[in-house]
């Protein structure tokens, strides 16, 4: 008799949109595998309000406060010694919420792709309340503090660099799963040629500028300025900021857009991207075979994440604008420099499909 699918409750988290994008990648490796899932948002699991709320606030500050952002990074986050400030009190106001939705939905293992939710199986499987295996997919390059807690079964990580240090920091189980990517963003794209034929400027080789969902980053109007001038055609993707589509709408050679549908298409015809979160859309452009380049990266994991992408090899960081625009005239052109870093990239994908949560839903 064949045993029954396995069965994956996976937990994410509506701040912005990277961490849906990597559930629903998730769910779909699970369920070609055979598994069935449910995903659901751990802001939901909280109080009515809290949640909403927590996410407003953190889109306040990272668009608004970048400063203040950077100190609530720096309290609640990173490393330190002594006492620190965490999320145990949010994590136990999602508590009986969790073990009901574990009771009615009986999931073999529980899946976690926010630090918040990472905090709250951990914690519950520490204390013996939750007996479901969890396990935690990590999104960042930054592994902060929030992303660890010993109470979880398993983490799989972007690199086996970045496995390596939450062994050392757990001591538990950790593995490397490559980027949450999904398939449509694997080179080649069928609809790129169709964005080029869009994009077309004589000359102006297009470039992609990245906000992120919420439109964030610092002088984004001077960056756009800056790749125009240096010969390019810079495309700003502004997210739901509607606001910085228009203070964009009057510079010469520059192109703003809001949600895009074929961002595979749009990023296979660029070539480069400018990145600021070290987030999604840095891993989305490296599948699709695109350079990524980081600059004025946002505050706290954003400027963390940013550093660790370089370290591996697979972005280069501009420090300054000269730095950007070398940067680009050296990734843009057709050559080594360009394969190079394509090629490093693309190792983040060459385990795509790997995952070992089922070993965890039925151990031998």
């Amino acid at each position: 008799m064949n045993a029954a699918p396995a069965r994956f409750l996976i937990l994410s988290a509506g701040m912005g949109s990277g961490h849906h994008a990597v559930a629903a990648e998730l769910a779909r490796r699970l369920e070609t595998g055979g598994g069935r899932t449910t995903t659901i948002d751990v802001l939901d699991l909280l109080p009515p309000g809290v949640g909403g709320g927590l996410s407003s606030f953190y889109r306040t500050v990272i668009c608004r406060m970048p400063v203040a952002y950077s100190a609530l990074y720096a309290a609640f986050f990173r490393t330190g010694g002594g006492p620190r400030p965490g999320s145990s009190p949010l994590a136990a106001l999602a508590r009986q919420r969790l073990l009901g939705l574990v009771a009615q939905e009986r999931p073999d293992v529980i899946v976690s792709v926010f630090h918040l939710a990472a905090q709250l199986t951990g914690r519950l499987r520490a204390r013996g309340a939750l007996s479901v295996p969890s396990a935690v997919v990590i999104t960042d390059f930054a592994v902060h503090r929030q992303w660890l807690h010993p109470g979880n079964d398993l983490h799989l990580c972007l690199t086996a660099d970045l496995a390596h240090q939450v062994r050392r920091a757990v001591r538990r189980p950790a593995v490397v799963s490559g980027a949450m990517v999904a398939p449509r963003f694997h080179a080649p794209v069928p609809t790129a040629a169709d964005w080029r034929q869009r994009l077309d400027s004589p000359g102006r080789p297009p470039v992609l500028i990245s906000t992120g969902a919420w439109g964030a980053g610092s002088r984004v109007a001077g960056t756009a300025r800056l790749v125009a001038s240096a010969g390019y055609g810079p495309v700003v993707l502004c997210g739901a900021n509607t606001r910085l589509r228009r203070d964009l709408s009057g510079i010469a050679h520059v192109r703003a857009a809001g949600w895009v549908d074929d961002m595979p298409g749009l990023m296979g015809a660029s070539r480069a991207l400018i990145d600021n979160a070290a987030g999604q859309t840095a891993l989305e452009a490296m599948a699709v075979g695109v350079p990524v380049v980081s600059y004025r990266a946002i505050p706290g994991h954003g400027k963390e994440g940013v550093r660790r992408m370089a370290e591996h090899g697979l972005t280069d960081r501009a420090a300054d604008p000269w730095a950007l625009v070398r940067a680009l005239d050296r990734l843009t052109a057709p050559g080594s420099a360009r394969e190079r870093r394509v090629g490093v990239a693309r190792e983040l994908f060459s385990g795509v499909g790997v995952l070992p949560l089922e070993a965890l839903a039925r151990p031998a």
